[in-house]
């Protein structure tokens, strides 16, 4: 810690983990609840998006809208396509983007903020510090097979969590003298969406409206014959997926923060969140605001403040 007695800057660095991300709401609203406000934000995939959210001062707003998410509204937010990935996200970044403030990141008062994203390219780590918030969380945003990857700058992007999970070192870079790290990997799950989770999903298709969205609802049915394997004893497609995206992610997670470590991690326990379980985002914040609440002590000795 600091000899001096001048607090320090205090940093996040939230990791990717698909629906296991709504954890990080939780994370900051306990943070700032106990006064430690994070100056610096270093974000991966959905990482990225709440950070994102959170620098731009509508984390409330947000956290509101998703708590009353059913599976139909993630359904139809979802615009699926075999192209380059399962879902293009255009709709879903469109609506944030539609409902949210989206300042350039060069203008931010209050936070320094980074995005962390792959370039499809090279493989090369990018750090995206400029431009709008929203499209530097989109372009960490694009797990492979799931979210289709996305051109920034005349690059096309991959999910950061390709090539640094928990971004430690973007946090450290950007200024952080203490960095929280909340890493999302240490516990895998292997399904993409459970198969409790496709079955109420093709439940809310089924019951949608006829001005709703038929093309999806036909689409949907056919997408779930896809997902399943036909024997419940062996793996459907996604669950290979998810899988394999989870242990990479975590075998680079120990092999990155081995090489920089963070003064503190926060291991949320959502062990049972499937990657689109997005519905579930008021069992995810509640699980991150406990997390924290359990660190209590320690987060305060880092900060400098007294309890």
């Amino acid at each position: 810690m600091q000899a001096d007695h001048k607090q320090p800057v205090i940093g996040v660095a939230l990791g990717s983990g698909s629906a296991r991300g709504w954890s990080h709401i939780g994370v900051i609203q306990e943070l700032e609840a106990m006064g430690v406000r994070p100056r610096v934000v270093a974000g991966t995939s959905i990482g990225a998006l709440v950070g994102a959210v959170y620098v731009s001062g509508q984390l409330k707003d947000f956290t509101d809208w998703l708590v009353k998410l059913t599976v139909r509204d993630v359904v139809r937010l979802m615009d699926f396509t075999f192209s380059g990935g399962f879902v293009k996200g255009e709709r879903l970044f469109g609506y944030f983007g539609e409902h949210h403030p989206d300042p350039n990141i060069e203008d931010l008062e209050q936070h320094r903020f980074v995005s962390v994203a792959t370039e499809m390219k090279t493989g090369r780590e990018v750090w995206v510090t400029e431009g709008p918030v929203l499209a530097a969380a989109r372009a960490s945003c694009a797990i492979p097979g799931l979210f289709t990857p996305v051109k920034l700058n005349d690059r096309w992007m991959l999910d950061g969590g390709l090539v640094n999970p928990v971004p430690v070192s973007a946090a450290r870079a950007l200024g952080a003298d203490v960095v929280i790290a909340v890493n999302l990997n240490a516990q895998l799950v292997g399904l993409h969406l459970s198969a409790a989770g496709r079955q109420e999903a093709e439940r809310a298709v089924d019951a949608a409206p006829p001005d709703g969205v038929p093309k999806t609802k036909g689409f949907w049915h056919r997408v779930v014959g896809y997902l399943e394997s036909g024997d419940p004893e062996k793996p459907g497609f996604f669950d290979v997926v998810a899988s394999s995206v989870n242990i990479m992610q975590d075998r680079l997670t120990r092999s990155r923060m081995a090489g920089d470590p963070p003064e503190l991690t926060l291991l949320p326990r959502l062990e049972d969140f499937a990657m689109m379980d997005f519905h579930r985002a008021a069992e995810a914040i509640a699980e991150g605001r406990r997390v924290v609440q359990q660190h209590e002590a320690e987060i305060r000795a880092w900060a400098g403040i007294k309890a």
